[in-house]
């Protein structure tokens, strides 16, 4: 961190030097102290200039210059996902920074870095890395500027990019540029990316698949007639074209006999396994060319195109590495990492953490140390495959678990060295919660796999969903001396956690705090199908296990469901019929989240493309329609928090705009009140409105327009919720349409107390 450690552990200069955007932690769930460790384990001299001044060079020279290399991180976070909000505004604080300080990182800051280190020392090589590079390594469409971008690797100009799980690959790196080798000349490892010439393959014997273009129909050819004796020849007969009688037809000719060379061949009949292992060997080196930069920038199908083609090559058993042309070079990209085994992955978490921040941080508060410092990492990876998330592109889809003992060895390490420790883990689990030790079968199947998700349209039969082991690690844990309470607060795959009623016993009784965290993210078909996520059906399964075990229990515990608005493919209507769900389950969310393109996501494609990438992508296939519109994202949002009196005003014009008038009201069966105290469209009491303004001759897509005045009533008219048309649900005489809310059971209200010396009335039987 500073001049003045390197004099005191001896240091003339560091082998490597990372830069980090983010306050320096010393901990596993922080990417910098993990490749630190990693390094320094190695036996390299490793130095960390975290969160820089970058308005100028001078900072990154603090540690003088590293003998191999520069490793620029953002950090934890993409750093416009953390300065951001969904609605492009900037926020206001900073979770991975001292005090929660903003701004002290820039835009796009592994660009940013690497130009500085770049200025500070010029031909020192630059290696870039973490899950902003990650998911920048091709063209990727950026939400912040609305467009599509160039691969990160072009834009910072550096040596080398490694993505995903970069232990193996960043270890095999440090020992070669240490041993002398150039870094422009590494070219092997798994899990980097790299700038190379036009047309550049690693060997004369590698191939090129070419998907620069979508799939279109080819020329149909003629089938050969199998009955014909001679040779037909396919130009039109003389006689057709005008021939004189008695020219020869040269459509019925003797074929001529052919003599064939006489080739000397030993035959060598091959196994079925010689005949995998050389059809094996020729689809290693082979080599995807998406469509270039410069083609997905301007065409839109080819973008959708290109991200389905590079999320089909992303599971290390069978991808193939991909290369796309830039300008007047090429970005290579070697196939993924291959998963960490679990002796690997006690390795680097059992390294000798300090497991709190640097002492120059005083007694600052860090909120992401906070919040994590009393919990730990038991597994990475996610097989679920949501589009909107990115967690399988940065970790992959294979689960790479711990071993119980190294767990419990942290639990231990937690409550003998972690200051202000009082009992209580605050979670096992990582990128969800119950995928501990899960995977498919067979690990054949698993490596041949082109499934985008494991879980989606349906569990895999392939895939194992016993809990037993992580049931057995939760047992472990809460008989540790010292440890009174393990809870559980990473998100709960609660589909596959239903295949296990022992499991959910077990989280039920022990591991929860009165609230469990569980994202359905959405209750109709229309959306769930474009996120890849499972039907509320699957939501209703678990929560009647849920009560019950927590009844069981004697406990009283609830469920916190998330939930996202304006994820593409999401209609009003579909926003309008969550709220309603919402309404007739009493649930009033506090937080709620719009939808966020994140870079490579397959949901961010849907967004920019319109397209389905989750199908064959071409010129008429599949149109994903998306709220794209501040106004239209701001009332789906609305529609979430539907109880918020500074929504109201919105959802009025959108309800009016669908034609679902009927649902504004002050009545129990009514979404929102017409009207509330304080507003300046509040009526005058003495006199009678209808439940709802006249709905709008606009579709029910825009959701915004709304009607001035009410039309005139024709009789018989009926509501279109699609269309908006008018009705005579204006009048008051008119009974309002069913909805989903008449299920809801209303509370009777309390009878009134009888007069002072009359009786009371008969209680009848209960």
């Amino acid at each position: 961190m500073s001049r003045a450690e390197m004099v005191a552990l001896g240091w003339d200069e560091c082998d490597v030097i990372l830069v980090t955007g983010d306050a320096y932690i010393d901990h596993p769930s922080f990417g910098m102290a993990l490749v630190g460790r990693l390094l320094e384990a190695q036996g390299f001299r490793v130095g960390i200039i975290s969160q820089p001044d970058w308005t100028s060079a001078e900072a990154f020279r603090a540690l003088g210059k590293p003998r191999l290399y520069y490793g620029i991180t953002a950090g934890n976070m993409d750093s416009m996902v953390n300065r951001y909000t969904a609605d492009r505004k900037i926020r206001s604080d900073d979770a991975y920074t001292a005090n929660g300080e903003p701004n002290k990182r820039p835009d796009r800051a592994v660009t940013v870095y690497a130009q500085r280190v770049r200025e500070a020392y010029p031909g020192t090589p630059v290696v870039i890395g973490s899950i902003e590079a990650s998911l920048r390594r091709i063209a990727h469409f950026d939400y912040w500027s609305d467009k599509v971008r160039r691969s990160v690797l072009t834009d910072s100009k550096a040596d080398l990019l490694i993505f995903g799980n970069a232990e193996r690959a960043l270890v095999d790196l440090t020992h070669r540029m240490a041993a002398g080798e150039d870094i422009k000349s590494i070219r092997d490892l798994r899990g980097t990316a790299f700038m190379v010439p036009a047309g550049w393959l690693p060997d004369d014997d590698w191939g090129v698949h070419n998907s620069t273009r979508v799939d279109v129909p080819g020329k149909v050819d003629t089938h050969p007639d199998p009955y014909m004796m001679v040779q037909q020849n396919t130009s039109s007969c003389a006689t057709e074209n005008g021939g004189a009688k008695g020219e020869v037809d040269e459509g019925m000719v003797e074929p001529k006999p052919v003599v064939p060379v006489e080739v000397i061949k030993p035959i060598r009949i091959m196994s079925r396994e010689e005949r995998q292992a050389m059809a094996k060997e020729k689809h290693n080196k082979t080599v995807v060319r998406l469509p270039s930069y410069e083609t997905v920038s301007t065409d839109p199908v080819m973008y959708a195109h290109a991200s389905r083609v590079f999320h089909l090559e992303s599971n290390p058993g069978n991808a193939r590495a991909m290369v796309q042309a830039h300008g007047e070079r090429d970005v290579w990209l070697n196939p993924p990492p291959l998963p960490l085994r679990m002796d690997e992955m006690d390795g680097v978490y059992d390294m000798n953490y300090a497991r709190a921040p640097h002492p120059a941080y005083g007694k600052a508060r860090i909120p992401a140390w906070e919040m994590i410092r009393f919990s730990v990492n038991i597994m990475r990876g996610c097989f679920g495959g949501c589009t909107f998330c990115s967690i399988t592109e940065h970790e992959g889809r294979i689960i790479q678990s711990r071993s119980e003992p190294s767990i419990l060895r942290e639990i231990e390490h937690i409550r003998d060295k972690t200051k202000g420790f009082t009992g209580t883990i605050s979670d096992l689990g990582g990128p969800t919660a119950n995928m501990y030790r899960l995977a498919c079968k067979d690990p054949k199947i698993e490596e041949s796999c082109r499934r985008l998700s494991c879980v989606y349209p349906s569990i895999c039969v392939n895939l194992g969903t016993d809990h037993s082991k992580l049931i057995s690690l939760y047992r472990k844990a809460r008989a540790i001396p010292g440890v009174k309470k393990i809870l559980i607060s990473s998100g709960l795959r609660y589909d596959i956690a239903v295949r296990s009623p022992e499991y959910v016993k077990e989280l039920v009784t022990h591991h929860v705090g009165g609230l469990l965290k569980i994202a359905p993210e959405h209750t109709e078909e229309n959306t769930l199908s474009k996120m890849m996520k499972p039907g509320i059906g699957a939501y209703d399964e678990f929560k009647e296990m849920f009560d019950r075990f927590s009844l069981e229990a004697g406990k009283k515990q609830y469920l916190i469901p998330y939930f996202i608005a304006a994820h593409p493919g999401t209609t009003d209507l579909d926003m309008l019929n969550l709220a309603l769900w919402l309404k007739k389950n009493n649930f009033k969310l506090d937080q709620v989240q719009t939808f966020m393109p994140t870079p490579m996501a397959m949901a961010t494609t849907m967004y920019h493309t319109r397209k389905n990438p989750l199908r064959k992508v071409s010129e008429d296939s599949e149109v994903v329609e998306t709220a794209r519109s501040g106004k239209i994202r701001r009332t789906h949002k609305a529609f979430l928090r539907y109880q918020d009196p500074e929504n109201w005003p919105i959802l009025r014009e959108a309800l009016v705009a669908m034609g679902r008038g009927d649902l504004i009201g002050n009545g129990d069966k009514h979404l929102i009140p017409s009207w509330s105290a304080g507003e300046g469209n509040a009526p005058d009491p003495s006199r009678r409105t209808p439940s709802g303004p006249a709905p709008s001759a606009k579709g029910a897509r825009s959701g915004i327009v709304a009607s001035a005045q009410p039309p005139a009533r024709h009789q018989g008219q009926r509501a279109n919720a699609l269309t908006g048309s008018l009705t005579a649900r204006q009048s008051l005489d008119t009974k309002p349409r069913a909805s989903i809310l008449d299920t809801i059971k209303v509370k009777k209200p309390a009878a009134a107390a009888p007069a002072k010396g009359a009786k009371p009335a008969p209680r009848g039987r209960k």
